[in-house]
């Protein structure tokens, strides 16, 4: 009995350790071809394929920019969950039942030249060289595909060293059916969320067009009306997040008003009035309330850009 215990614990770790080391192949195989598709280098955290659930499980799935770029990230999917039809790939067809993608956030680039990052990827370039006969692809279906839109981080080179920051909280979810391409899909993960922040001009819209992904008009973002302010809570004391704010403010633009007994700076940045509150909620919480406007208009994207460059400065600090 004993010995029976053993052999079970035995075949049990095997079992195990060959699960591990599928996933990290099939994940090595993923990460390049993802790559491939792209034309920028990709990284995968967290890989998992179900073989009896059907499923696979993707985590920290990241596109970095393309050359000419920066080296950030341009592209942050947190989640990627799918239910495939194993009987599909039998007859040589990736058949997805279903498929469900969080964008945490993607991040936009406009370089010295006003080149976008997007602009640079593979997919954007797809028939410039219509001459050139595409390389044979496996047949794809998707059958539901939901997409999650976070947030969306515009940096813009055009002006000087420093970008020009401006900042889009989505937070919105949008459902798809009859995803029938690679290209199409590559479109869509890339073109809905500048759609949702209103972001126009860029080439690859064309390309989402061609590949039946032009699903929705460029609009502004229905989210943003109306609205004036965003804000964020830090995970720090308030003399570190004021100190952090005023900084960012001093560095994108001139200070207009400061007083921080009351937590208050105000500044102008790009023509923009801008003014942050600055509130303690305990030794190691302080939210930031963030306002910005235009010549009376409200500019929360902004607002949201300040934000953003205050929680990079943190993020250097780890």
């Amino acid at each position: 009995m004993k010995k029976m215990v053993v052999i079970l614990i035995a075949i049990i770790l095997a079992l195990f350790v060959i699960g591990i080391v599928k996933d990290q192949i099939i994940k090595g195989i993923v990460t390049v071809a993802a790559s491939k598709i792209a034309g920028a280098p990709v990284h995968i955290e967290g890989f998992s394929l179900g073989v009896l659930s059907r499923t696979v499980r993707i985590s920290g799935f990241k596109i970095y920019n393309p050359e000419g770029f920066s080296k950030s990230i341009l592209i942050d999917l947190s989640k990627i969950n799918v239910s495939y039809d194993p009987g599909a790939l039998l007859k040589k067809k990736l058949h997805l039942v279903s498929a469900e993608i969080e964008i945490r956030e993607m991040s936009l680039e406009k370089n010295k030249e006003g080149k976008m990052n997007v602009d640079a990827l593979k997919v954007a370039k797809q028939g410039e060289k219509k001459e050139q006969k595409p390389a044979e692809q496996m047949p794809m279906q998707i059958d539901v595909f939901k997409l999650g839109i976070g947030k969306i981080i515009v940096k813009d080179y055009r002006s000087g060293k420093e970008p020009v920051i401006s900042a889009y909280e989505i937070n919105i979810h949008k459902t798809y059916k009859n995803i029938t391409s690679v290209q199409q899909l590559a479109a869509l993960i890339m073109t809905e969320p500048m759609k949702a922040a209103g972001i126009q001009g860029a080439k690859i819209y064309g390309v989402a067009a061609l590949a039946g992904a032009a699903i929705l008009p460029v609009g502004i973002a229905a989210a943003f009306a109306g609205k004036d302010s965003v804000q964020q809570e830090f995970a720090s004391g308030f003399d570190d997040v004021y100190a952090a704010a005023l900084a960012v403010l001093q560095k994108k633009g001139k200070i207009t008003a400061e007083d921080k007994s009351n937590g208050i700076i105000k500044a102008e940045i790009n023509s923009a009035g801008v003014g942050l509150k600055i509130n303690k909620k305990s030794a190691n919480k302080t939210e930031v309330v963030a306002s910005a406007r235009e010549f009376l208009f409200p500019k929360p994207e902004i607002a949201g850009g300040v934000l953003y460059e205050i929680s990079e400065k943190f993020k250097t600090k780890k």
